[in-house]
């Protein structure tokens, strides 16, 4: 055997594996303990990121609440960087910037990506800013399923289904779908895009019709966007904080803010990333509408 012919090689592998092991596990612990307090001495604009697919509100809420509430943070600016994602969160999200804006002026700060739910949030502030090429639009809803009926039936499976009514198996992924349940979809992806479009409108400024005519699925960039009055500037982040600043009434120099993170112990850590990857491939594969990026 290998222990046997090798002992002081076996060793060495063993305290070396060992030690890889522990530095892995010394290094998330670190990570997820550590870190300094936000301070809030000073007046500074608070900064709130929304980063990546939109599956959950709760996070991004609690920011904004916490800056809403803090005085010494007298603006905000959200940092959009999201195609887009489920319906709900995004609802969620546009309404409490909705209700902050009478209280704080909340300026959006467009990443190379702010399109579909992206943009709905993006919507509520009371200023958007934007890059000449960044992606947004896409005001559009999408719903889709995949059919494994004939892949079924090759290879010898006959799914069963038990349902209660006529249409609590609608979008099933194991047979076809009747014109009725068709058209109830499509009633449904209507229903979410008016609502859709009356939120830009109302957070925008601009006639119904005139969000209507552009509200189609297509995508712009930062620079047709603003000449369309989806965006009211075209500038990076930086110039997203002055402007914040400006409004909140900051003098000089602006400095930033970002919300506190939880410390969590090393267990609620792992519990929790593997929670939000649980969440984020379930939003990729149940039937549910989405405002995404196409």
């Amino acid at each position: 055997m290998f222990t046997r012919r090798h002992p002081y090689l076996f060793f060495l592998l063993l305290l070396a594996a060992m030690g890889t092991v522990s530095m892995i596990f010394l290094s998330i612990m670190i990570m997820s303990v550590s870190g300094d307090k936000v301070k809030y001495d000073g007046d500074k604009v608070g900064v709130i990121e929304v980063v990546g697919t939109i599956a959950d509100s709760k996070e991004i809420i609690d920011q904004i609440k916490e800056f809403r509430e803090e005085e010494s943070i007298k603006a905000i600016v959200v940092r959009v960087d999201s195609p887009g994602g489920a319906v709900g969160p995004s609802q969620e999200i546009y309404r409490e910037i909705r209700k902050t804006i009478p209280e704080k002026k909340v300026i959006i700060s467009m990443g190379s990506v702010a399109a579909s739910g992206g943009y709905y949030i993006s919507a509520a502030g009371n200023g958007i800013v934007a890059n000449p090429g960044t992606i947004t639009g896409s005001i559009g809803v999408i719903m889709g399923y995949t059919n494994f009926e004939d892949l079924l039936s090759k290879i010898g499976l006959s799914p069963v289904v038990i349902k209660s009514g006529e249409y609590k198996d609608i979008g099933s992924p194991v047979r076809k779908m009747t014109r009725q349940e068709k058209s109830l979809l499509e009633d449904l992806a209507k229903n979410i895009h008016r609502q859709f479009i009356e939120d830009i409108a109302q957070g925008r400024g601009i006639e119904l019709t005139n969000v209507e005519a552009i509200a189609d699925g297509r995508i712009f960039t930062g620079e047709d966007a603003k000449n369309l009055g989806l965006v009211d500037r075209l500038g990076n982040f930086e110039d997203a904080v002055q402007w914040a600043g400006e409004l909140g009434g900051i003098e000089g120099e602006v400095e930033t803010v970002y919300p506190e993170k939880d410390r969590l112990s090393f267990l609620e850590y792992l519990m929790e990333s593997a929670l939000h990857l649980w969440n984020k491939n379930m939003l990729r594969s149940r039937l549910r509408p989405e405002a995404v990026l196409r």
